[in-house]
C-alpha cells in the first residue's frame, strides 16, 4: 500500500502526467458538452470551433453568400455543412450605426425584425425577447451585430422590443413575461431567449437554441466580470428557455422594481421545479457590454439579496401577469412591444447598494 502511494504521488508531481490529466479533463467535457446538446446543436458541434480572440472577424464577413434560392418549391432544410461560422468576432463601439445602415446590411430581414434563411429551409424558430427603455444607442448597436449574428446560424427568428411606457421604476422581470406572452400569441417558437440590450456575443458559435432538458445561461462571460462567472448560480444576462422551461417555473417574479434579485429568484425556481441550469462553455460564451465598465471591486463583494421565491413563486409570476398593451407594431428591424405594467408599490426595498459593494441589477 506505502508503495502504491509513493508512486502515485510521483506520478502526479510529473508535468507531463499533470498535463494529460488537464487534456483528459477538456476531452471528457467537450464530449459532455456535446452529448448533453439538443439535435440542433449537435449539427453545428461537428464544425471546429475556434476560440483565439486575438484573431477575429467581421460579424458581416461571407453573409452575403446567403442569397434565395431559386426554386423555393423544391428548398432543401439547411445543414450544418452550409454554416459559416467564423467563432469570435470583432465588436466594437467606437462608432454608432444608422438604422439606415443596419437595414441595408440585412436585406433579407422582414418587417418585424423576422429572418428566415432565404436558401434553405430552417427547422428551429427562436424568438428573442428584450426589455427596454431609453437606451436608444445600446439598441442600434445590439441590433447591428445580432441580425448577421443570428443569420450565421440559419435560424427563423425575431426580435422582440419591450418598452416599458412611463417614467416609473423600471421592472425588466415583468417585461419578461410580458414579451414571453406576446410572442407566444405569434408563432409556436421552440426557444425563448431572453437578452439584455447591452449585451453583444463574441462568439457565433454560441448557437442561439435552447437545451432540450434544462434551462440555459448563454452569457457565462462578460467582458465586464473578466469573462468569469460572478458567482455559480448566476442566471442574468442572456438565458434562453424552451416555452415549456419557462411556463414550468411560472416565469419570472413580477414584484422587482427597479432592484437586483429578479435572476437569483428565477435561477431559484429552476432548482425548486427539479431541474439544473446548463452553462455555455466559458471560451463560447463570450459577451461584450455596450459602454461597460469594470467593477471597482473584486467578485467576491456581491451583494445578493435575501428571497423568499420557495414561498412565493407559485403565486407571483406568468400566472398573476397583470399590464396594458398599449402598442405593438412591426418596424423594420424589431417588433416594438410598448406595455403600462402599473406602477411600483410606494415602498418597495432598493437593491441597489453604495460603497464598496457592487450590484448586479444590469445582468
Amino acid at each position: 500500500m506505502a508503495f502504491w502511494r509513493k508512486a502515485t504521488l510521483s506520478r502526479v508531481e510529473n508535468p507531463c502526467f499533470l498535463l494529460f490529466l488537464i487534456i483528459f479533463q477538456a476531452i471528457f467535457i467537450l464530449i459532455l458538452y456535446r452529448g448533453s446538446s439538443s439535435t440542433v446543436l449537435q449539427d453545428h458541434l461537428d464544425m471546429p470551433s475556434p476560440a483565439d480572440y486575438s484573431k477575429t472577424q467581421d460579424v458581416y464577413t461571407n453573409l452575403s453568400l446567403y442569397t434565395p434560392a431559386p426554386d423555393k418549391a423544391t428548398m432543401r432544410y439547411c445543414t450544418s455543412e452550409t454554416v459559416m461560422n467564423v467563432g469570435p468576432l470583432t465588436i466594437t463601439f467606437d462608432i454608432l450605426p444608422s438604422e439606415r445602415t443596419i437595414i441595408d446590411k440585412n436585406p433579407y430581414v422582414q418587417s418585424g425584425g423576422c429572418y428566415s434563411p432565404p436558401h434553405c429551409l430552417t427547422s428551429y424558430k427562436t424568438a428573442i425577447i428584450v426589455p427596454h427603455r431609453n437606451h436608444e444607442k445600446q439598441l442600434r448597436h445590439f441590433l447591428y451585430y445580432l441580425h448577421p449574428f443570428l443569420q450565421r446560424q440559419q435560424l427563423y427568428y425575431c426580435i422582440y422590443l419591450i418598452h416599458q411606457a412611463g417614467s416609473g421604476p423600471f421592472n425588466r422581470a415583468k417585461l419578461l413575461n410580458v414579451g414571453v406572452r406576446e410572442a407566444l400569441k405569434d408563432d409556436d417558437w421552440d426557444c425563448l431567449l431572453l437578452h439584455n440590450v447591452d449585451l453583444i456575443p463574441e462568439n457565433d458559435y454560441n448557437f442561439y437554441v435552447c437545451e432540450e432538458y434544462y434551462p440555459k445561461l448563454m452569457s457565462s462571460a462578460i467582458d465586464v466580470l473578466y469573462y468569469s462567472l460572478p458567482y455559480w448560480s448566476f442566471f442574468g444576462g442572456v438565458i434562453a428557455l424552451t416555452p415549456e422551461h419557462y411556463m414550468k417555473i411560472n416565469g419570472f417574479p413580477n414584484t422587482y422594481w427597479d432592484r437586483d434579485g429578479e435572476n437569483d429568484d428565477i435561477a431559484e425556481r429552476i432548482q425548486i421545479v427539479g431541474m439544473k441550469i446548463y452553462r455555455t462553455p466559458l471560451v463560447i460564451g463570450h459577451y461584450k457590454v455596450v459602454y461597460g465598465k469594470q467593477p471597482s471591486g473584486p467578485l467576491q463583494d456581491i451583494i445578493r439579496p435575501v428571497l423568499h421565491t420557495s414561498k412565493t413563486w407559485k403565486d407571483d409570476g406568468m400566472n398573476s401577469l397583470d399590464f396594458k398593451l398599449l402598442a405593438k407594431k412591426k418596424y423594420p428591424l424589431y417588433t416594438n412591444i410598448t406595455v403600462d405594467i402599473g406602477a411600483a408599490p410606494i415602498l418597495f426595498p432598493q437593491g441597489k447598494k453604495e460603497g464598496n459593494k457592487m450590484s448586479f441589477g444590469s445582468f
